[in-house]
């Protein structure tokens, strides 16, 4: 079974909303074959938790004018580092790049079909997800020549 035209539109409306937000990933996954609570999973992520934030006000103000209400929202109360917000055939992921490549959650659902997203739904360019390695190499500044953390 796939997701519903309904589905996808609402996630189009979502990704976009994030996309203008200057989101530094988007993923949407068709999660309608393994569950039945929904039919899509729009994973997004920003720099910071009030980058998170503010991508969360985007996306429910743009499915809020396209119609559709939240149904609930959790983990925006507290340092907002992983948001979740249900729009009954959506579920919307919002993380902090940190957050999101720790979780995986593309990989935890790899075995189930991306939605291909409208060539205007982009992330931002200027972000580079850090690697593992990033954290484990020192970095030099030369003009005194003392690593820093």
């Amino acid at each position: 079974m796939a997701a519903s035209s309904e589905a996808i539109d609402l996630t189009i409306v979502a990704a976009r909303a994030a996309s203008s937000g200057k989101a530094t990933a988007i993923q949407a996954i068709d999660v309608s074959s393994r569950m039945v609570l929904t039919d899509v999973f729009l994973i997004v992520s920003g720099s910071t938790s009030r980058h998170v934030r503010a991508l969360v006000k985007d996306i429910d103000d743009a499915v809020f004018k396209a119609g559709t209400k939240r149904l609930r929202q959790e983990g925006l109360t507290g340092d907002a580092r992983w948001v979740i917000l249900d729009y009954g055939d959506l579920i919307v992921h919002a993380q902090v790049d940190e957050d999101r490549e720790f979780y995986a959650l593309e990989k935890l659902w790899g075995d189930c079909p991306t939605i291909e997203l409208p060539a205007d739904v982009t992330a931002d360019p200027e972000y580079r997800t850090p690697s593992l390695m990033d954290y484990f190499t020192p970095q030099v500044n030369y003009s005194d020549g003392v690593e820093t953390p």
